[in-house]
């Protein structure tokens, strides 16, 4: 069916925006410059090793040429994976130069759906190069434990961190994520001084692994009768949730106390002895817990973040001798150690760790976290 010239252009737009990828994808459908060279060179790789395989013969056959063999087929895969991988980019691109010029809506919505499927092939082959070279993290699969607490700011610092955990919150919505609230303890202006979270769900490790550090906000505090913008901070905290066997807490190593929880609650809460206060002998490390009425609730998830905790101090220590403590991976809170800032007047997103800046603030604080988070994934697994 032909479509009247009138009505051509609207449509072929309305189609192609229908399929097409978002931000996140996209960056995730091109292989980074890093890669495509490293593919370059393990093309040439291949071709250095068949050369040294043809000269093998019965006589001269040895272990190191079982070895050359073995290493030839690993890398051919890779190697073939990246030249149809290159062949399917081309594919895409003939179409959509194609589909452009379409005046036939059947065909258009034919050529969009082959469009739609060879890029959701392009980016299962760019996975498989991408895991080969940057191997997938052992934590990739496990659940996470989030804490943001307010850092350099006072009560700005705390509304910010409370805008923070309503991000991730949103995010947990749009990708499916289980988001249970551990512990929170409130600021006097309504914002947080504190927030921990469990998430659970698929890739959420993979995902969420690099927001640890300092979050830098650049906005008009309501409270400010001038409208000078203000400077503050909160701090971000993401462990792999340690399961008993990760990681045994011999029960002689910890100190448990129980008292009267403080703040909200209450009047069951307050008068009897709910909270819970676990300090971890070898180490000092303390966790409290007062959010839930039972005491053995709080006792149940002081231990789930005392765990996380003991586990991410230990891997922290296996990759720098030098964090001693997990002050390392979110830093003290002071605006200057900034990872990311949220620019409020501008709607400017931007990581300072990969040079990463998006013009669209309001949609990532809606949730919409992919389209940093994927290319700033990129970004570090391109630079491991």
């Amino acid at each position: 069916m032909l479509l009247n010239k009138k009505y051509n252009n609207a449509f072929n737009n309305k189609v192609m925006e229908n399929y097409s990828v978002t931000e996140g994808e996209a960056h995730f459908l091109k292989l980074d410059d890093i890669t495509v060279k490293k593919c370059l060179d393990l093309k040439e790789e291949v071709k250095s090793i068949y050369v040294e395989i043809q000269k093998i013969n019965a006589q001269r056959f040895s272990e190191s040429s079982k070895e050359l063999i073995r290493r030839f087929n690993a890398i051919k895969k890779i190697a073939d994976s990246f030249d149809e991988y290159n062949k399917i980019l081309g594919e895409i691109q003939d179409l959509e130069n194609l589909s452009k010029k379409e005046t036939d809506n059947e065909l258009l919505i034919l050529e969009i759906e082959e469009i739609n499927f060879l890029k959701t092939k392009a980016l299962k082959i760019a996975e498989t190069v991408r895991e080969y070279f940057y191997p997938k993290d052992p934590d990739a699969d496990k659940d996470i434990l989030l804490e943001i607490r307010a850092g350099t700011g006072g009560e700005e610092a705390a509304l910010f961190a409370l805008d923070l955990f309503k991000m991730y919150n949103k995010y947990a919505l749009i990708k499916n994520f289980k988001f249970e609230v551990i512990s929170t303890s409130p600021s006097v202006s309504g914002g947080l001084k504190e927030a921990i979270v469990s998430v659970k769900g698929k890739n959420v490790y993979r995902l969420l692994k690099h927001e640890s550090g300092v979050h830098r906000v650049q906005r008009i505090p309501a409270t400010e009768t001038q409208g000078r913008v203000h400077t503050s901070a909160s701090t971000v905290a993401v462990m792999p949730e340690a399961e008993e066997v990760d990681l045994k807490i011999a029960p002689e190593d910890l100190r448990i106390d129980v008292y009267k929880s403080s703040g909200h609650g209450g009047q069951s809460v307050n008068t009897t002895d709910s909270a819970v206060r676990i300090t971890h002998l070898p180490t000092g490390l303390v966790v409290t817990c007062q959010d839930e009425k039972s005491q053995h609730k709080n006792k149940a998830k002081a231990l789930r973040i005392l765990r996380s905790r003991l586990l991410s101090r230990i891997e922290e220590a296996k990759k720098n001798e030098e964090a001693k403590n997990r002050k390392s991976m979110v830093g003290s809170g002071d605006r200057s150690e900034k990872i990311r800032t949220y620019n409020f007047p501008q709607g400017r997103i931007t990581d300072h760790r990969a040079g990463i800046t998006l013009h669209k603030l309001n949609s990532i604080m809606d949730g919409n976290l992919d389209d940093l988070l994927t290319p700033l994934s990129e970004y570090f697994e391109s630079n491991r």
